[in-house]
């Protein structure tokens, strides 16, 4: 059996899958209906809001999307500083993800809402920048459309075509999807119970 470098081995990839799911679920339905891991459904809400003149709703979407995106820009150079270092350069980029999503869990519903998602979509472009693979199968943590079509397109190859170890990443890109909607799920429940406390499952 293969050997994966730990931070890309499907037990992290599963984690963080049901981290997203929760995160997902967390901005939905505790601060402001937005989606703050997935961009491609703010970018939607932000085209909504737009032909619907609400001004205010387009910024509550458009704040996410530009954090996510200096996520995306802050972990490319920190991972070119600290790839000499002597911990491998994923271990202070996740504990950093953490403390934000501590200092989330703290900021009350209501006003701060806003400030909250910016949080979660700058650590969300953190992880799904560090994170791109696992056990061998490009995937994404924090949203499933590319997960969903890499695991049909894997799953033809493997019934149509006879290849066993396209049946294999199926079933892997498969499992991120079911850990995600389990993430999903369980974030549904945990908001009804500890409000703005729910994002520490995380």
């Amino acid at each position: 059996m293969k050997r994966y470098q730990m931070s890309e081995s499907l037990p992290v990839g599963l984690l963080l899958a049901l981290a997203g799911g929760i995160l997902d679920s967390y901005t939905y339905l505790n601060r402001g209906q937005v989606f703050a891991t997935a961009e491609t459904g703010n970018l939607v809400l932000l085209g909504i809001h737009l032909a619907q003149g609400e001004l205010g709703r387009v910024l509550s979407c458009l704040f996410p999307i530009l954090a996510f995106a200096l996520g995306v820009l802050t972990t490319e150079g920190l991972r070119r500083r600290l790839s000499s270092g002597r911990v491998h350069w994923r271990q202070p980029i996740l504990a950093a993800e953490c403390l934000v999503i501590l200092v989330v869990s703290f900021l009350p519903q209501g006003d701060l809402d806003a400030l909250a998602n910016v949080l979660i979509a700058f650590t969300s472009a953190i992880q799904i920048e560090s994170f791109r693979k696992f056990a061998g199968c490009g995937c994404a943590t924090t949203m499933c459309t590319g997960n969903l079509r890499s695991a049909a397109d894997n799953l033809y190859a493997g019934l149509a075509l006879h290849d066993a170890p396209a049946l294999l990443r199926a079933s892997r890109y498969l499992s991120v999807v079911l850990v995600f909607v389990l993430g999903a799920v369980a974030g549904a429940f945990l908001t009804q119970a500890l409000a703005e406390k729910a994002v520490l499952l995380c």
